[in-house]
This record gives structure tokens, sequence and C-alpha cells, in this order.
């Protein structure tokens, strides 16, 4: 069967309709055409849970079925990651966006994304062209669709959203430290020593991923394994496959918007990034001067210029758009971000968007790990760690991919001084000098977001080979619960392998609770309902389950801990469940357990609830925020917070709401198997769509809860095995008989 011939009689010619009062550019007949010429060479087979497998002659053709696909599924959240990530949110969302789009401006202009879009070799710009070809055809041919802005997209629009996360290191800028500093003009420190730069607060829900790859000698098969296993909001990753003549053939997960597959697979390859918090974004105190009406910094015995120039931002307010206009300022660290004192803060990150999408689109086409290293060589993967397996057996994990050379006199975790020529970026490290491991001993490698130190056991990298900056992530409870199972993982099958990523011991509670029983022996008080209560406890054995009232318990004793007890400001998650297990006082341990007791009679009758009646799913609409609501129906979850050691995250919280909702955590799940052939087995939160009416929309939601994953299609005969609808791009998807 070709894919790629036109055949005139079942391609459906949509007239030319495209009308939006808000259009910035309206098609033209020759767009029109070309577009109809490129989406006769496409096909999109959706199989039996909506997943588009998009086959192209060329690359480009399968980038823009790629997108088109997406749209079709959820254009709502394509179109707001690019008005985030290109500085247009405030135009649509009012004026608390407003310093989210500063900041993106402030990192590159419109200008320059398009400057950079020109530098770029041909085949990127043919991407990057079929890209937005793909996204406009959509809405060429979907006139109802209304976006909310952005009806006409560009092909420099990827320069803003190359890494792959849709924050990316730019997200960890504080908005409320460039508000004082543009709106305000007042000093900002965030913390004793002036920060700029957003910490994660310490109950947040990790925002990032397992990985594991394990070697042959621990799978049934003698094939190496890989668990792809992000810790992303939900509804934010759409599972797509994309084929094509020049040597696609990509499975995994995409980002709305994005025209490369971020986390997933090859039939030789499989890569799954986790957030590796290696110190890669510094900060800068500049001394400025004025001469003449003009700005300069000091820089060692000289003074330069400061760099200037007018942004002029829009926002909505009520039915009306306003504007703004900012003076921007930068030094050769970077843009102007906020102040400390009378210092002006400058802040540097990696900002090479050509280079980072060479860089993320090629890694989905790579064969083998030597191919993989020399992608790798680029260095433009600057937020993540990387989990790696192939099909010849190979396993590794890089920590990280960019790393500046600093001079370690310095202490970069705080603001450093810019007027002192030795602090500045000294190039960057070798690919061969950043932490790697590859093939150890052991058979397995893991990344939870934690500490390189501990990724291969026994046999990984020694903290004292490298530099402070390359890691400062410490070790978590997802770490430790990763190393516990795959030190005694052997005779892995994909099922087996699903079955230890989701194991429910919570090794935090482990911890914890046991201080809480001693306090209890050693008070000895006589309420009755406490006894009941402590007995649950004695006889739990810490693994999380709907059933479980200890887990219920456990829960909400460990956020009371956290957030009403004694504990010494400062400290890690890890840190305080040790001091309430052993340093607190137990008078005050036994006080947050009866406060714990009482809100679970307040909010749900009695406290013997057990979890999943509190721990829900549910998705009631397409919205981006989705309202919660108690008396609307919902699915009973088993799994728990990241934060306690859950390998399978389920990320709640309550919403002017009584139940717990999952907002974050698992989203894309797969396990894959390399071979002769590969195979897998994956899960998407809820399901592929974002609209309500698709039948794509939740028919993965029950399997969520259940843990049961689906047969991924890779290979052409098992995708038309299982298709649905077969179509090219402009046609309505054609059911199969």
């Amino acid at each position: 069967m070709n894919y790629y011939k036109h055949t005139a009689s079942i391609f459906l010619f949509v007239s030319f309709l495209f009308s939006c009062a808000t259009s910035e550019k309206i098609s033209t007949a020759k767009e029109v055409e070309k577009w109809e010429e490129q989406a006769a060479r496409v096909t999109i087979i959706r199989d039996d849970f909506g997943v588009p497998h998009v086959y192209g002659k060329t690359d480009a053709d399968a980038v823009f079925g790629l997108l088109y696909a997406q749209c079709e599924d959820d254009f709502n959240r394509v179109e707001r990651n690019y008005l985030w990530a290109t500085g247009r949110l405030a135009e649509v969302e009012g004026e608390e966006m407003l310093y989210s789009d500063l900041r993106a401006r402030l990192f590159m202009t419109k200008e320059e994304a398009i400057a950079n879009y020109e530098s770029s070799p041909e085949w990127l710009k043919a991407l990057c062209r079929a890209f937005a070809d793909g996204i406009n055809y959509y809405l060429h041919t979907h006139p109802e669709v209304k976006p909310k802005l952005l009806t006409h997209f560009e092909p420099w629009m990827p320069m803003y959203f190359s890494e792959g996360s849709i924050g990316g290191d730019i997200e960890s800028v504080s908005t409320k430290s460039i508000k004082a500093f543009y709106e305000d003009n007042k000093s900002l420190g965030l913390n004793s020593y002036g920060s700029g730069l957003v910490k994660p607060a310490l109950l947040e829900e990790p925002k990032g991923s397992n990985g594991f790859a394990i070697s042959g000698e621990h799978t049934a098969s003698g094939n190496a394994m890989l668990l792809i296993n992000p810790h992303t909001s939900f509804f934010f990753r759409g599972e797509v496959h994309a084929v094509s003549e020049e040597g696609l053939n990509a499975y995994g997960a995409v980002t709305w918007g994005q025209f490369f597959i971020y986390q997933g697979f090859n039939d030789k390859t499989g890569w799954m990034h986790t957030s590796a918090y290696a110190d890669v974004i510094d900060e800068f105190e500049e001394t400025i001067v004025k001469e003449n009406g003009k700005l300069y910094y000091k820089y060692g015995d000289k003074k330069r210029p400061v760099a200037t120039s007018e942004v002029t931002m829009s926002y909505k307010e009520g039915g009306a758009v306003k504007q703004k206009t900012f003076t921007t300022y930068r030094t050769h660290h970077g843009p102007i971000t906020h102040k400390n004192g009378d210092k002006w803060v400058a802040t540097a990150l990696m900002w090479k968007p050509v280079e980072a999408l060479i860089q993320s689109y090629t890694r989905t086409k790579k064969s083998n790990l030597e191919e993989f290293n020399q992608m790798m060589q680029m260095r433009t993967n600057s937020s993540n760690g990387t989990v790696y397996a192939d099909a010849e057996g190979n396993i590794a994990y890089y920590h990280g991919n960019f790393f500046p050379i600093r001079d370690t006199t310095f202490d970069y975790t705080k603001p450093v001084d810019g007027s002192n020529p030795k602090t500045d970026w000294q190039g960057l490290h070798a690919l061969h000098e950043t932490i790697i491991v590859e093939n150890p001993p052991n058979g397995w490698v893991q990344n939870c977001n934690s500490t390189p130190f501990t990724s291969a056991g026994v046999y990984s990298p020694k903290q004292e080979d490298y530099p402070v900056y390359m890691s400062q992530s410490p070790e978590n409870f997802r770490g430790v619960h990763a190393i516990r199972l795959l030190k005694k993982a052997d005779n892995l099958t994909l099922d087996k392998l699903i079955k230890l990523a989701y194991d429910p011991y919570l090794p935090g509670f482990e911890v914890l609770i046991p201080g809480l029983i001693q306090a209890y022996e050693s008070e000895n008080p006589q309420d009755p309902k406490l006894k009941e209560a402590m007995k649950v406890m004695r006889s739990w054995d810490y693994a999380v389950s709907k059933e479980s009232v200890a887990m219920s318990l456990a829960h909400f004793y460990a956020l009371n801990t956290s957030k009403n007890g004694s504990a010494p400001k400062g400290i890690n998650l890890m840190e305080r469940f040790d001091y309430y297990a052993k340093a607190s006082p137990e008078k005050e341990r036994l006080a947050l357990f009866q406060q714990t007791i009482e809100q679970l009679e307040k909010n749900f009758g009695q406290w013997n609830t057990p979890w999943g009646e509190i721990n829900r799913y549910q998705r009631i609409n397409g919205d981006i925020q989705q309202a919660f609501n108690d008396s609307l129906p919902s699915l009973p979850i088993g799994m728990a917070s990241g934060n306690w050691g859950a390998l399978a995250s389920y990320g709640a919280n309550t919403y002017d709401t009584k139940c717990l909702y999952g907002t974050s955590g698992n989203s894309f799940v797969a396990v894959v198997e390399f071979g002769d052939k590969v195979k897998a087995k994956s899960l998407l939160a809820g399901g592929q769509s974002g609209n309500p009416d698709s039948p794509h929309f939740d028919d993965q939601a029950q399997r969520y809860a259940d843990v049961k994953f689906k047969d991924v299609a890779y290979y052409l005969e098992d995708v038309e095995k299982r298709a649905k609808a077969t179509y090219h791009p402009g046609q309505k998807q054609r059911s199969e008989k």
C-alpha cells in the first residue's frame, strides 16, 4: 500500500474559507495549492486509541502531517504553547501574564527569532516551514476553529520552543522579579542573596520524571529495556508516531506544537529526558554608572555601554487591548532581570535555538550509541538529563548536556560580580567532561530527578571528580525507591517492568511514620479514636492503594508536619521527615496527627476514609485549567505524590473541593524493549484528544486508574490491523470498514 501517492478519488478539496476578526494574515490561493500538494503526500492513520501514525514521503511531509494531527487533537494547547513561548499570552489572558511575555521578549525578540530561522540549514528551514504549513492548513480546512489570537503560524516560531520542555530554562526566571524591576523600579530579593530564580516550594509536586534503562542481563529476552516516565502536567503531551522515507520512524510523547518526538524511541534507540536540576543558569550583578545621559556597566577596568531597546507589549483588559512600553536592558551576560540593592542583575542561560532544534530533531533518527554521542556533542540539551537504551544492548545516562566552564572559586548558586571578568563563562565543557554513565557492570541506570552519584549504584560517578556546579541535586525518596527495586530486578518482561515502575511502596513513610508510632507509645494517650488510628498505622506496609486508610492518614499527616510543624527552615523534605521521626517533640507529632484525624472527619465524615475516596481523577472538559467539582463523576486513583517516594507519581490537590484531584505526575508512560524488533506498551492520562466530544477524550482514564497499558502499534502491519481511520490532511477522518 503506497501512502504517499496522490489519489484524486479519495482526496477531498476543502474550499477556501478562512475568516477571523483578529486574522493576522489571509492565506493566498498559491499557499493553499502548495498545502494541498503536500497534504496529498501525507497519510494519517488513527489507531483504536486515536494515536496518529503519520506517514510522509519526506521528513518535511511527516512534520506537516504531525502538526496537522496535533491540531486535530488539541489546537487549543498548541496555540497556547506558542502564545506563551513567543510572549503574547497577555493578549489573551490579561495583564497578569504581561511579565511572562516580557520575560520571553527579554531573551529573544521576534526579529531575533526570524534571524535564527534564516540562518538555519536548509533542511531545518524546510521542517520549520512544514510545521507552520501543517498548522495553517488545519486552520484553513477547519474554519469553525477560532484561534484565540494566532490565526497564522510562521516558520520562525519553533525557534522559541527548541529544546523540548514547554518551560525549559527560561521558566526558572522569576516574573515577579522582572515586574519589580521593570514596573516598580525597586529591588526584590527573593531570598537572602537576592536570586531572581524561582525555587520550587517545599511541598510542590516534583516537576520531573523517572527514567530507567536496563541491560539484557536483567531481562527475560536478553534485550535492553527503557522506562519512559515523565511527570508533567496532564494533557500537555500527545502520543504520536511520525514516519518518512528519509529514515524517520519515531514514536513517543510530543509537547503540543513540537515537530520532534521529545521522549520516545525508534526501532534502534530510545531516549527519556528527566529534569537534571544542574546549575546551568547564572546571575551577574552589574555595577551601573550613568554618564552624559547614557548607561554603562563596569567590566574590569573599563566601562561598557548597556544595550537598551524599546519593547511594546499588548495585554487584554476587559474587552479592550491595551499596551505598555518598556525600555529593556542587556549586558554581555544577558538581559537585566532584577535588582539587588544598587546592583542590576543580568541572567545568563543557554540560548542557541538553531543548535538546540537540530539536536532535538536529529536525536530521533540515531541508530546506535556512537551516533547518539555524536549528537550529544552539540551540548544544547541544557535542562535535561537523558536516560538511553538501544538495540545493541547499550544503556547510558547523561546528567545534563550543557555546562559552561566556570571558576569554582566563585559561588554560582548566588549572583556573582559581573564586573569581574573572572566570573564570566569560559566556553563549554566537552561532552566527555560531563557526568555520563555508560554500560555500568550492574546492568541498570536510573534518574528520578535525584543525584547522579547514585544513578548506577556502586558504579555511579564520584562526586569529587566533577565541578560542584555539575550536580547539586540531592537524593530523594523516588531515587531511594528506584535503586532498591533495580538492585533486585531480574528476568524482566515489559509487564514486569510496568509492575516495577508502579511499585506502591512509599519509602518516605518508612522514615516518618515510625517516629509517630514511637511518640504514641511514649506518651501513651488514652483517646480511643487515636488508639484505633494508631493501630491502622502500626499494621501498614507503607504501600499506597485505593483501599488504604493508612495512606489517607499518612498523606495528610505529612502535609501537616511540613506546613504546621517546628522543623528548621531551609532543610529539604528528606531532612524534614527525619526531623519528625527523630528530633521533633513527641507531643508535637501527636498533636499534628490529631489535626489530621480532625481534618479527615471534617471533610469526609470519618477519619478512616479509604484513599481512593479522597484521591481522584476527573476530566470534565477540555479547558486548560479545569474547574474540579466533587459532585461530578471522577475515578479513584491508587497512586500518590512523588514527594513521598511514589515512582508512579500523582500530583493532586484540592481546588475549592474536599477531594484531591490530580493535575500532574504520570502523564505519558511507556516501556520499551529493543531487539530485532522493538516492542512497547504505553499509557496516557485521559486520552489523546482534548475534545470532549471525541471518543478518545477519556478512553484511557479507566486504564490509567487500573494501570492497564495498551500495546504500541509501531510497524505498519500492526498499525493497519488497528486502523480506525485513514486519511490525508484536509479530509474528514474516513473510518475503516
